[in-house]
Order: C-alpha cells, then sequence, then structure tokens
C-alpha cells in the first residue's frame, strides 16, 4: 500500500502533541495491520502546498478565533474548506477543532470567527466556562470498547465547547442558524466527484456524552467518575469528519488516534476503488 500522509494543521495550539501520539499510534497499528509504521508519514501544515499533500487531516486544540485569523492570513482557509467539504478528505477536530469543524457556532460575534464546517451541529462554545475549570473525566466510548479496548478513556477538558444541537443535514448555509444572534455560521461547499460523494453522510452519528453530572462538577475541578446519565454531546462524526470535545493528545493515551489512523484507512481504501471504478 502505498504511504499515507496525515497532517496536524500547525498554526496554533496543541499540535505538537496529536503528532507525537499520531506517531505512536502508527506503530501501535504496525503489527495489526500486517504493515509497517514507515507506511504512514506525520507532517506540520502550515501553508497550502503542505495540506495538499494529505490524505487526511487533524485540527487540534487551542483558540479556534486565533487559528481562523492565522489560517485567513496565511491563505489556507479556503483550501481547508476545500480540503473538508470539496474533497471531503477525512478530518478530526479536537475542542477548538471541532469548533472549526462545525457549521454553526454561538457565544460568538459575527465576523469574529470564521468556520470551516463539514459537521451539521451547532457548538456551544467555551461550554464549561474558564481555563481554571478544566477538568478530567474517565469515559467509557463505546467505539474504542467495539475494538476490545473497554478500559475508560481519561478525557481531558480545557474550556471545552459541546454539540449543543444537531442540526438536519441541508446543502448549502444552515439557514435557519443565520437568523441566531451571537452565532457564525460556515459557508456553503459542495463536493466534487464520486468518491467525495461516497465520504458524505447524511446524519450526524453521537459518540460519546458527558454526564450531566460531571457538568455541574466541572468547577470544582474534579475528577469524576461519568456513569451512565443523559448528558452533553462530546464526540461525533459524519462521514468524513469527526469531532471531540476534549484533548487526547493531552494524554498519552493513544486509542483515539489509533481508532482513527483505522477510519483514515478504510477511507482511502474505499476512496480509491471508487476512482479505479
Amino acid at each position: 500500500m502505498s504511504k499515507i500522509t496525515v497532517g496536524v494543521l500547525a498554526l496554533q495550539g496543541a499540535f505538537y502533541e496529536h503528532v507525537q501520539l499520531l506517531k505512536k499510534a502508527t506503530a501501535d497499528l504496525a503489527p495489526e495491520a500486517g504493515s509497517p509504521a514507515s507506511q504512514w508519514e506525520v507532517i506540520e501544515v502550515r501553508t497550502p502546498q503542505e495540506l495538499e499533500r494529505c490524505d487526511a487531516l487533524v485540527l487540534p486544540g487551542g483558540e479556534s478565533t486565533t487559528m481562523s485569523l492565522v489560517a485567513a492570513r496565511s491563505n489556507i482557509l479556503e483550501p481547508l474548506r476545500d480540503f473538508v467539504k470539496v474533497h471531503r478528505k477525512p478530518a478530526w477536530g479536537t475542542c477548538a477543532g471541532l469548533i472549526l469543524l462545525a457549521e454553526s457556532a454561538n457565544r460568538t460575534k459575527k465576523g469574529g470567527q470564521d468556520l470551516i464546517g463539514g459537521l451539521d451541529v451547532r457548538v456551544n462554545r467555551n461550554h464549561f466556562g474558564r481555563q481554571a475549570e478544566s477538568f478530567q473525566a474517565p469515559l467509557d466510548l463505546p467505539f474504542l470498547g467495539a475494538a476490545g479496548q473497554s478500559d475508560p478513556f481519561p478525557a481531558v477538558f480545557i474550556r471545552a465547547p459541546v454539540v449543543e444541537k444537531i442540526l438536519p443535514h441541508q446543502k448549502g448555509v444552515q439557514v435557519d442558524e443565520l437568523q441566531k444572534d451571537d452565532t457564525v455560521v460556515a459557508p456553503a461547499k459542495s463536493p466534487e466527484g464520486h468518491a467525495a460523494q461516497d465520504a458524505m453522510a447524511d446524519d450526524v452519528e453521537v459518540l460519546a456524552t458527558l454526564p450531566g453530572r460531571a457538568a455541574k462538577l466541572a468547577s470544582e475541578g474534579r475528577n469524576i467518575d461519568a456513569d451512565r446519565e443523559t448528558g452533553d454531546i462530546i464526540a461525533v462524526q459524519q462521514g468524513n469528519v469527526f469531532g471531540t470535545s476534549f484533548h487526547p493528545e493531552l494524554t498519552n493515551d493513544a486509542r483515539i488516534h489509533a481508532w482513527w489512523l483505522r477510519q483514515v484507512q478504510s477511507s482511502l481504501h474505499r476512496r480509491r476503488e471508487i476512482e479505479q471504478n
């Protein structure tokens, strides 16, 4: 199999930590996949030329407003939108990255935040409050358990957003969201080609929630024993786009990175089959 290049957007935030865990995950995947870790290339992405090399992309945690401003000034904002929404290549956003990949974000002044889009959700920025109110919660993540890895994941939340609402899937801009105060909406982009169409999904799948009780205890800075209560949506997937409210990159646990790389492999395999037919 040809080399797979995974980029990490390196404009601001915890991009270095993602790079390190991705490298760890590729080493962990090598024995089970029967292919060497050298099949993978992990690069930092700051320019459109570097983005063009990528088969998949991680958007890290950090300051989403700063990232979008730097992306615009670096002339990479539109290429990022094309990557996610036109070419429909695999993309994963953590915390600030989730905000950027949402079609709508509230608690934001109009004109103060550019979004990339790709996930038909509205996110609530800084849902858990200030950085001093950050916390960690061991979570049961069913999508990891399906791979036989059932130990709780140490989810780190720092000024984290949550998915406030799953939006109806529609072509173009989320028009209803435009009418809401303090809300910004991603511009429209249409996928091109059969492979991009195949990578789309009509529905957003909720992959993980944080129990409501945990949200109430966040301001106490406590480690929380998460239970099965219905709570805030903190991980979603829609076709080629994956988003988490928390920071897997700020742990030593590479299971989510390895799980996502498997998704990337599957996506590239399907894409190449479609392009060959």
